[in-house]
């Protein structure tokens, strides 16, 4: 999978630069806060080039994000680098796989944003995940997540995306491609990207593969032991219940 996001680290950033990270940062504390009221640190599972990190740090809180790109960490150590120090004093990132690393520290809250847990798309990779964020999280600590929510997706059902953008140096064309692997509740997107350098309008093709699980929330549930307790389950941003109309949920877990 590092090497899909090593391409797609070129222009991740471009890509969505019209995503909301301030206000999904500012979710996230609000759900922090809420639960674990005293939390200053954090771990993110996934963090990609530090854009949720770097709001979250603007908040006030410690966060060490993990990635397997080495690609995206380099431009997440460069945003970090453009901050005010005493921004930048609260963000550091490392290199790591979301099933295996042990930063061998506690935090009061571990993340996982963009849909990354949709990412673990075996049985065993989900079980692995749960244990990294289980193996870091103090005592009665937070994990948040997103995911794709399974019963909307088999409603909705995924469809062929084109998505065009540029900045002053390139253009981009993403063409998306999904096909449902419905017995192995897997949607395998294809993306055919064409990027256009504006200086000498050579144009390079990049294809990618995204595997992504749909996920029902009594799977969920029997990827964790008693040891966590689910807090909420619910649709992601609105806060609303999970529906058929909610491709993005979000499931908030204490560590007893």
């Amino acid at each position: 999978m590092s090497q899909v996001f090593d391409a797609y680290a070129r222009y991740y950033d471009l890509l969505y630069r019209d995503k909301d990270y301030a206000g999904e940062s500012e979710y996230v504390a609000a759900h922090i806060r809420k639960q674990v009221p005293q939390a200053k640190r954090i771990l993110e599972l996934g963090c990609g080039t530090g854009a949720h990190a770097e709001y979250l740090a603007r908040m006030g809180y410690t966060i060490h994000g993990v990635d397997m790109s080495e690609a995206m960490l380099y431009r997440a150590e460069a945003r970090k680098a453009g901050l005010p120090p005493e921004v930048a004093a609260r963000l550091s990132f490392s290199l790591g796989d979301v099933r295996s690393v042990r930063t061998g520290k506690k935090y009061d809250a571990v993340i996982s944003l963009f849909h990354v847990i949709s990412y673990q798309t075996t049985n065993a990779d989900m079980g692995a995940a749960f244990d990294t964020a289980a193996a870091h999280l103090q005592s009665e600590g937070l994990f948040l997540f997103d995911f794709w929510y399974g019963p909307a997706v088999l409603t909705q059902l995924p469809e062929v995306r084109v998505k065009r953008l540029e900045d002053e140096e390139v253009k981009v064309t993403r063409i998306a491609e999904p096909e449902l692997l419905v017995n192995d509740n897997i949607v395998e997107v294809n993306y055919t990207v064409f990027i256009e350098a504006k200086s000498t309008n050579k144009i390079i093709q990049l294809s990618e593969k995204h595997r992504l699980r749909y996920l029902f929330l009594p799977e969920l549930e029997g990827y964790r032991d008693s040891s966590w307790k689910e807090l909420v389950s619910q649709e992601w941003l609105s806060d609303g219940p999970l529906s058929v109309d909610s491709w993005s949920g979000i499931q908030l877990l204490s560590r007893i």
